[in-house]
């Protein structure tokens, strides 16, 4: 009975510490993922004998890290251009809802309009566009503390290993340690790099359909879809309907939006379908229940963000668990199909 309380008292206050520390925990885990990132990429390009060799490792974690910010500011000022301009223009769209319900009135025959007017207020498009854009500046706005981070994570890096031996001074215990360190490496690294490389894909190609279509800001429209492709299950879903009601309400007609619906519906069908499977593969092993129930939980706690970082949490969660034999059992739980 003790066991059993100290363990809701221990989870009450993770949860508080989660909910309350988010402006310095969410930025560490970013950093983390920066590290894991610029570590992948420094081991691909080791693989030239020339950079390997001659090069040492901090010109290259500064190289790698400098590009990344560059690109990310590149991003950001595009970004911020086409969310002023989405705000400039927002109260020109609004005056086409009238028209849309008065469309829909007379094409299902239903006096739609009283009701409509009636629930408006249930449902803010704006409202919710606004909750995006404030988790995706969020996010640009912790740039400084993410580096920061990750420029603590590199210089820590080299004694690190020294550190675990001298800690676990037992064979097997750093031995364990390490394997565990490992594995969450090589799933993270894969798991960012690859679902980066497909949402990329998914971006672009459904930037170029945008663009064909005419709708306002497709830059933006593109790098919305791109983010929420890491959102597992929803995500791209989301990523297909908010820009096909956001094209009925500039358009005031249903066409470019059921275009929307079908060509990027299509996009991403065939990506999540088709190429993700393939890419990806089974190495990330987790239960497609915990999959949705850790999206909920992270984006109860954290919101947009909580929901892409929830795969990530999950995996090492579920590597760490599955080293000790007291959590296997749970780690068994946790993953779509028992290894041995």
């Amino acid at each position: 009975m003790r066991n059993v309380a100290y363990f809701f008292i221990s989870t009450i206050a993770i949860v508080i510490v989660l909910i309350y520390g988010r402006t310095l925990i969410i930025p560490f885990i970013f950093a983390l993922l920066l590290w894991f990132l610029i570590r992948k990429i420094r081991h691909l390009i080791n693989t030239v004998e020339f950079i390997k060799n001659k090069i040492p490792s901090w010109f290259k974690n500064l190289f790698i890290t400098g590009l990344i910010l560059v690109l990310l500011g590149f991003v950001s000022k595009i970004l911020l251009s086409n969310i002023n301009n989405l705000a400039k223009n927002y109260p020109e769209y609004e005056k086409n809802v009238e028209f849309i319900i008065t469309q829909l009135n007379d094409l299902l025959n239903i006096n739609l309009i009283d009701i409509l007017k009636t629930h408006s207020g249930d449902f803010d498009f704006g409202s919710i566009l606004k909750k995006i854009f404030s988790s995706v500046s969020e996010l640009f706005s912790s740039t400084f503390l993410i580096v920061i981070y990750a420029l603590f994570i590199f210089l820590e890096e080299s004694n690190f290993t020294n550190k675990l031996k001298f800690a676990f001074n037992q064979p097997d215990q750093y031995e364990n340690v390490a394997d565990i360190l490992d594995k969450i490496e090589h799933s993270i690294t894969n798991y960012i790099g690859l679902k980066t490389l497909v949402s990329i894909i998914t971006g672009i190609v459904s930037y170029i359909t945008l663009l064909f279509i005419g709708i306002d800001s497709p830059a933006f429209w593109a790098f919305l879809i791109f983010i929420l492709n890491y959102i597992p299950t929803v995500g791209s879903l989301i990523a297909t309907i908010f820009p096909a009601i956001f094209c009925l309400l500039q358009f005031g007609e249903f066409t470019p939006s059921l275009m929307v619906l079908g060509f990027v519906g299509a996009i991403q069908v065939i990506v999540g379908n088709l190429i993700e499977p393939k890419v990806m593969g089974s190495s990330l092993n987790i239960s497609p229940l915990v999959a949705i129930f850790a999206l909920s939980f992270w984006g109860v706690l954290w919101g947009v963000t909580g929901m892409i970082l929830s795969i990530p949490i999950t995996v090492i969660m579920v590597i760490i668990f599955s080293h000790f034999p007291k959590t296997q059992s749970v780690a068994i739980m946790l993953s779509d199909k028992v290894r041995k």
